[in-house]
């Protein structure tokens, strides 16, 4: 019997240091992306997409009325392009030795040169384009239009329209898989549209349940995957051959933007609320979340550099928004002037 007690509190020790153990909070672990630097750009205005050029290091970004221009190697800023309306985004397209931006608010597509970043001349497109892809498959630059759902087609070589493709819903970003076939999502009808480049045609409608009104869009090319970050705070993995659900990950709210490092396997969600969710691709199909880095609120859109495995957000300082109205019922926080922002993260 003693020998029973002596088991039970000898149990009973070991059971409590078990407990113990368990009931002490784990450690942090630290994050691995830590902001290495900050450059203040400066301007008024709301911004959206980032575009970095690997070879000239050159990081284009929508900013209101212009684009600005920095180096990311050096830091340093040159003059922007000015006088657009609405700036959404910007392609390059080196063998022409131009580069084209979407004017959200002119309906239209501005051309300039890459090598002096002077306006050469501009071409009409459907209302509102958004997001602007180029299609080094096609040499044929792509427009999504918000407002008309449909895509404007431009011939690079003489940058003249040669189709316009209906879309079914509001297109946001879209992405090339440099073979011929063209992936847009589609934010009110949650969908993924598979469009053939050539042909210009709609191949495939593929269903992103459970994730909504999609907005960032990326691919990995080598394994047909998909990447669609959803506003319900979901990131949809999608077979890019069926269209198949993988799985889904949580994200943070408000993201705009998703990017994949193939050398690293890394997928970024940078969301608006001030995160950076960090995924890593175990295997085709199996992710996991690896960290949430704390960016600044603002931060949804990004460029990733494949050269130095960073991530570039933008974002401003913030002050209240204005009272809402019936016009705009949601309206935007302002802007502290002058504090538009470039964060680099790294490890």
């Amino acid at each position: 019997m003693r020998k029973l007690i002596g088991l039970v509190f000898i149990l009973a020790f070991f059971l409590a240091i078990g407990i113990s153990a368990h009931a002490q909070p784990a450690a942090q672990k630290p994050s691995e992306f830590q902001l290495k630097k900050k450059t203040v750009i400066g301007g008024d205005g709301f911004w959206d997409y980032l575009t970095l050029d690997g070879n000239s290091r050159i990081l284009y970004i929508a900013h209101g009325d212009r684009v600005e221009i920095l180096n990311v190697d050096s830091g340093l800023k040159s003059d922007p392009i000015p006088g657009l309306s609405g700036v959404h985004g910007v392609v390059i397209a080196p063998q022409y030795g131009r580069g084209y931006i979407s004017n959200g608010r002119g309906d239209c597509v501005t051309i300039f040169d890459l090598k002096t970043r002077q306006k050469l001349g501009e071409v009409k497109t459907g209302a509102n384009p958004d997001a602007i892809l180029y299609d080094d498959f096609s040499h044929r630059l792509f427009t999504f239009n918000g407002r008309s759902a449909n895509a404007t087609v431009i011939d690079a070589a003489n940058n003249e329209v040669i189709g316009t493709i209906a879309l079914g819903g509001k297109p946001e970003f879209a992405v090339s898989d440099a073979k011929g076939i063209i992936y847009a999502n589609i934010e009110d009808t949650s969908e993924i549209v598979c469009l053939d480049s050539g042909k210009l045609q709609v191949l495939h409608r593929w269903k992103l349940a459970p994730g909504e009104e999609p907005s960032g869009l990326a691919l990995d090319t080598k394994n047909n995957r998909l990447f669609s970050v959803c506003s319900n705070r979901i990131l949809v993995v999608m077979n890019a051959e069926n269209g198949a659900i993988v799985t889904t990950l949580p994200i943070g709210s408000g993201s705009d933007g998703v990017k994949f490092d193939p050398d690293t396997s890394l997928i970024f969600s940078s969301n608006g609320e001030g995160t950076l969710t960090v995924i890593h691709q175990d295997a085709p199909d199996k992710y996991s979340v690896v960290e949430t880095v704390t960016t600044a609120h603002g931060a949804r859109t990004l460029a990733v550099d494949v050269l130095t495995h960073r991530v570039f957000v933008a974002t401003a300082e913030l002050g209240p928004a204005p009272a809402a109205t019936a016009e705009q019922p949601h309206p935007r926080p302002s802007i502290v002037p002058s504090t538009f922002m470039i964060l680099e993260f790294g490890k």
